[in-house]
């Protein structure tokens, strides 16, 4: 079995391995850094971290995310050729964990899914609706990694 954490964008589920997941936190606001891409949102500061945030919603092409209570910042921990790269992912929602048989993973649909088929790693059927499951490390690419990593070690120096 593989765990999936479930969470929404704009009233659609989306799930990720949970094995990627270092922690989820409330939105806590951010220090917006000027000339970024418009996806990244900011950075935060984690126990004396400074972690990038990025919305999904904007790298899937809608529109900002909307703050609310139910607001969350994902906390990943992505392995990078320098080391590993701690990065918020930032969701309407958080919702719970599947265990699922990777047997009962669809493959990724040619089209219809609203997101570039990179993004997606494959479909979770859940109930009568299909969840997908994010291919995190084709969400961002290398250069932007790259990227993010530098403005993390230049603002933690």
């Amino acid at each position: 079995m593989r765990q999936f954490l479930t969470f929404s964008l704009n009233d659609e589920p989306f799930a990720m391995p949970i094995t990627q997941v270092r922690e989820i936190i409330e939105f806590p606001g951010l220090t917006e850094i000027p000339m970024m891409p418009a996806f990244l949102r900011g950075v935060i500061n984690v126990r004396g971290a400074v972690v990038p945030v990025i919305d999904l919603a904007v790298r899937f092409g809608r529109k900002e995310t909307i703050t609310t209570r139910r607001t969350c910042i994902i906390i990943l921990e992505m392995e990078q050729p320098t080391g590993p790269l701690q990065l918020g992912m930032l969701v309407d929602a958080v919702n719970d964990v599947l265990d699922v048989d990777p047997g009962a993973i669809e493959p990724r649909p040619t089209f219809g899914a609203h997101i570039r088929a990179d993004f997606i790693a494959g479909m979770i059927k859940r109930d009568e609706r299909f969840v997908i499951a994010l291919a995190i490390e084709q969400i961002l690419s290398g250069d932007e990694l790259a990227g993010l990593a530098a403005l993390q070690e230049s603002e933690t120096a």
